[in-house]
């Protein structure tokens, strides 16, 4: 006993057991032996900070989304990958309009969670390792937050020229972000200013995920303003198209191939 998780597919599991919950089918976590346990995603923070989030909303259909979500989906054309795809809810919708959609994730457990759920076409690669593959897309999408796979300064660009390596001529980027800096909570404003002394953007998160007694590897996730966003862009394949930010301080950026 180490006191410490066992590394494993942690995104994986958690959204096998929320699918075996919301279908009644599989084994389930139990509460006292007899009652479904809800699947509760635990988010920890290098600072010590932890946070919970239920695993449900990974499965929601249109019906339950955010606004901002069904404005980046009927912004899609032609052949698109779903960076991080999950559970498979963006790209079951987006086959149900019959755009050709690839779902792209590093989860073993959450593509077979979207095989057993309909999504048709499924890569269990980093972008980077599918940029390999001579597959070439008009729209590449990173919702659910997933902006934050830039990471931070040193990793953007080279993610940035995995999707140009990957873009046909006029692709664009949809992306979901949150700009981290309307909040007064110490602990968060706290964070960021012991980020910016460590030489990193302010929303600049060092994480892992548990669920159960599985843990991630430390990893980065950037949560940035639009114009951190705008800084990581320049001199990159890409260009700031738009920003919606309608739903602030939820925004929409998307990019479009430069030239």
């Amino acid at each position: 006993m180490t006191g410490e998780p066992r590394i494993g597919d942690v995104f994986g599991e958690l959204v096998r057991d929320a699918l075996a919950v919301h279908t009644g089918v599989g084994p389930r976590p139990l509460a006292g032996g007899r009652l479904p346990r809800p699947v509760i995603e635990i988010i920890e923070r290098d600072d010590g900070l932890i946070n919970g989030a239920p695993a449900a909303p990974y499965l929601d259909g249109p019906q339950d989304w955010q606004p901002h979500d069904h404005r980046a989906v009927d912004r899609v054309r032609g052949a698109t990958l779903d960076v991080g795809v999950g559970a498979g809810r963006i790209a079951l919708v987006l086959q149900e309009r019959g755009v050709p959609v690839t779902g792209l994730d590093i989860s073993p457990g959450a593509l077979q969670v979207c095989r057993r759920r309909g999504v048709r076409d499924l890569v269990r690669a980093t972008v980077d390792e599918h940029a390999e593959s001579g597959r070439r897309y008009d729209t590449f999408l990173l919702l659910g937050n997933n902006l934050g796979l830039i990471e931070g300064r040193e990793r953007a660009p080279v993610f940035l020229a995995a999707l140009a390596a990957m873009a046909r001529p006029g692709a664009q980027v949809i992306a979901h972000g949150t700009d981290p800096y309307g909040t007064r909570d110490p602990v968060h404003t706290g964070y960021h200013e012991l980020n910016r002394r460590r030489g990193r953007l302010g929303g600049q998160l060092r994480l892992r995920l548990r669920y159960r007694e599985l843990g991630t590897p430390w990893f980065d996730y950037l949560v940035c303003s639009v114009d951190e966003l705008a800084e990581l862009v320049r001199g990159t394949a890409w260009r700031l198209a738009d920003v919606d930010d309608r739903d602030a301080p939820y925004y929409l950026a998307t990019l479009r191939l430069a030239g």
